[in-house]
């Protein structure tokens, strides 16, 4: 088995991948909170993270991926007002409406899908074990965390109390011992959602639902959680202190954050209104086009996410779908292949996931596969969707790619193939200017028409 080594936030440095048990791998991943469509940021740990479930279910007989959903939190509460809609109607559509999406970027289910509120009496018995182990305390209705209790509290962060305090936005009430505590659970109004607990009628706060959720269904300690950067302060260090300081053990062995994505070499934020919505792409793009443009920089670099990009990306995976779908001829991938544990593609991928270079080796296939003899070409066809698998690329049939469109065309197949059925009984009675007519009538369709031995393809522009 090749050596995987991750980049842990927590010590700042790559290290190998030592699993607690390496029969029954955990990783879990933080997920939405869905009180709207999800923006081409919120993709980026999904697909990121699933490349990863991927290599581990290669690499191990059993991984435990779970990604939660949170359905209860005061931007839902806001959303759902301002809609005139119950809370649940309205996180049942947008978890849906993820759902969709994400599967729309080829990104394989997570083992467990956890939502918050059902999970609000473990958030509770948590919160208990807090409060009786001197980390936690009660005030006006509400839990909160003693920071002040945990010695090294900040280590991921790597920030004093001081300085998160002074870098972070932090309510400032009467109620807190030291400004920096924070909410493990407060009071709801009668017109807001609530559960009965020691500390009145409430709800939880954000950061227990995680910690909550992953003693449930992973256990105390866990081999890997990912998110996104944005999330290591406040939210991935107040799930250390409370998992560490309830179970008093280690959290989580391996810390993995992906980067930001620029809009335009601008930050991408809701307050710029510079974000893009994965479900508005998907009318313009295929999702593989967007899962590849993720890709296709290292998971911890910033992504420059740009049309530029994205043409890219649908241009290069147009070139590896042309080298799958050969000239014309019918190439069966050779039965039972198994992609080497020492391929290129999966030492890249076991290099903290480096998606640039497997793409690169995924250039190289396709270039062989493009020169081969007619005896090679089954095994290389074979290697390339083996390799591109790890990567959850090259999942379609290539006369299928080049076959949908990019949001430009809106003919019908059926009307484009009785146009080239046309096209040619035109070539075979020597209409040619008929021929071309329809040539151009497809042109300006943006339709491209390839003609080879076994007869005329079309693909989208």
């Amino acid at each position: 088995m090749p050596t995987l080594t991750l980049h842990n936030t927590l010590s700042g440095r790559k290290e190998i991948f030592t699993p607690i048990d390496p029969e029954r791998i955990t990783l879990y991943v933080c997920g939405p909170t869905v009180y709207n469509y999800v923006h081409i940021g919120n993709a980026r740990p999904v697909v990121a993270f699933d490349v990863l479930f991927r290599l581990l279910q290669r690499l191990y007989p059993q991984v435990v991926y779970a990604r939660n959903i949170t359905d209860i939190d005061d931007k839902i509460i806001n959303a759902a007002r301002d809609n005139g809609e119950p809370i649940s109607a309205l996180t049942a559509r947008f978890t849906e409406a993820f759902e969709q999406d994400m599967a729309a970027l080829n990104a394989l289910p997570p083992t467990i899908t956890p939502h918050a509120t059902e999970h609000v009496g473990d958030m509770i018995g948590m919160i208990e074990t807090l409060v009786d182990k001197g980390h936690a305390y009660a005030a006006e209705g509400h839990a909160l965390f003693d920071v002040q209790s945990m010695p090294d509290y900040g280590r991921l962060s790597k920030r004093s109390l001081d300085d998160m305090l002074a870098g972070a936005r932090v309510e400032v009430a009467p109620y807190k011992k030291y400004p920096g505590d924070f909410v493990l659970w407060k009071p709801s109004s009668d017109d807001q959602p609530g559960w009965e607990s020691p500390w009145g009628r409430g709800r939880p706060g954000w950061h227990i639902e995680c910690s909550a959720m992953i003693a449930r269904h992973l256990g105390p300690l866990i081999d890997i959680h990912g998110g996104g950067q944005d999330l290591i302060f406040p939210h991935h260090e107040n799930e250390i202190a409370q998992g560490c300081c309830a179970h008093g053990t280690d959290y989580v062995r391996y810390w993995l954050h992906n980067g930001y994505i620029n809009i335009d070499g601008e930050k991408m934020s809701k307050s710029l209104g510079n974000f893009r919505l994965v479900r508005e792409l998907l009318k313009v793009y295929p999702g593989e086009v967007l899962r590849f443009a993720l890709l296709s920089a290292h998971y911890r670099s910033p992504l420059n996410f740009s049309e530029d990009v994205l043409q890219q990306a649908r241009s290069t995976l147009d070139s590896l779908y042309y080298a799958l779908l050969g000239r014309g001829e019918q190439v069966t991938p050779e039965a039972g292949y198994a992609l080497p544990e020492d391929h290129p593609v999966n030492l890249a991928l076991c290099d903290d996931l480096n998606t640039p270079e497997a793409i690169s080796e995924l250039h190289r296939i396709a270039a062989a596969l493009n020169k081969a003899d007619d005896a090679d070409k089954p095994r290389l066809k074979a290697e390339l969707l083996a390799a591109a698998a790890l990567l959850g690329l090259l999942s379609q049939e290539p006369s299928a790619w080049f076959q949908q469109g990019s949001g430009d065309s809106n003919l019908a197949n059926e009307t484009i193939d009785a146009l080239i059925a046309e096209r040619a009984e035109a070539k075979k009675s020597r209409d040619f200017a008929r021929a071309d007519a329809i040539r151009q009538q497809l042109d300006e369709a943006g339709i491209v028409l390839e003609d080879t031995r076994e007869g005329t393809r079309w693909s989208r522009k």
